[in-house]
């Protein structure tokens, strides 16, 4: 049976049955995809222990693939093949033999708290044309910096979800398909009031929180990607949306957050993966050797 009418069929069942999102669904199919295509194999029939070992050497040895990139495909094609096994269409799995290489332990990415000040000063100072932009825009980046939110998270917030009243921002359907309630702090609720004001004085009523200029829709991912870009451009500072969700982390560790609250915050599944921020945050640590009991000798 040929494998991208498979591949399709899968991720009809992924979407309708499992729930997975979009994004999910679109990993799915470029792995697949790419399978087949690197592979050169067309029907299921055709995948065999070693054409299925010789893709992931070659995607180590030949096109340098990071740790991190050989682990998405191993993941996307265990389950897909897996499925493909409860289907009958295969009678094993060929991924389940396939070593997972070390991954490496790297600090996290993220800016200092100068540099975090820094930007958002010059989003906020941006000589933008229309001033609804001025407070969309900082609203935008203070929410990635105050409150870590993914980016899908923030395209996908709805104007009902932020209660700039009670410091909440609710996180519908986040990664994994939980919700969660976020707090938010003065400072950030400040700028998303301003920003709101700004979106009933030009009459926005599209659902999602974050606006588009022209047009009453929501901003798109096109929109940020672009914004991110300019910002970066004219702030000269490297940065990515997933930095200043690790920015977010730092910092609040460094204010005293305690590790189990902020995974919360985060939306993670499991508190190890809150755990790597404690070795990006040397505030912190040299906070926590003051504690030791013989300093004051």
């Amino acid at each position: 049976m040929d494998i991208q009418t498979i591949s399709q069929k899968f991720c009809e069942y992924s979407a309708s049955i499992r729930g997975y999102s979009p994004h999910t669904i679109r990993r799915y199919t470029t792995s697949v995809s790419f399978f087949s295509r690197n592979t050169g194999i067309a029907e299921l029939s055709q995948v065999t222990d070693e054409n299925v070992r010789a893709f992931f050497y070659g995607g180590r040895t030949e096109r340098n693939w990071s740790v991190n990139t050989y682990i998405v495909y191993r993941k996307s094609l265990l389950v897909f093949f897996r499925w493909c096994v409860k289907q009958g269409y295969m009678e094993r799995n060929p991924i389940i033999d396939i070593e997972i290489p070390k991954r490496e332990k790297r600090i996290p990415p993220k800016l200092t708290k100068q540099d975090a000040l820094k930007l958002l000063e010059l989003v906020y100072h941006y000589p933008y044309e229309y001033s609804f932009l001025r407070y969309r825009n900082h609203a935008i980046f203070s929410t990635f910096i105050f409150a870590g939110l993914r980016k899908s998270e923030l395209l996908g917030l709805k104007y009902a979800d932020v209660d700039v009243d009670n410091l909440t921002i609710f996180i519908r359907q986040g990664k994994g398909n939980k919700d969660r309630i976020v707090p938010i702090s003065h400072t950030l609720a400040q700028s998303l009031k301003r920003y709101i004001e700004q979106r009933k004085r030009l009459g926005k009523t599209n659902p999602e929180f974050f606006s588009s200029l022209r047009g009453n829709i929501g901003f798109t991912q096109n929109g940020l990607k672009k914004l991110v870009e300019q910002m970066r451009e004219a702030s000269r500072l490297p940065f990515t949306v997933h930095k200043l969700r690790h920015t977010f982390a730092t910092l609040m560790l460094e204010g005293g957050c305690d590790i189990f609250s902020l995974s919360k915050m985060m939306g993670h599944s499991d508190i190890k993966t809150t755990t790597i921020y404690l070795a990006a945050s040397a505030e912190h640590l040299r906070a926590q050797m003051t504690k030791h009991p013989l300093n004051d000798m």
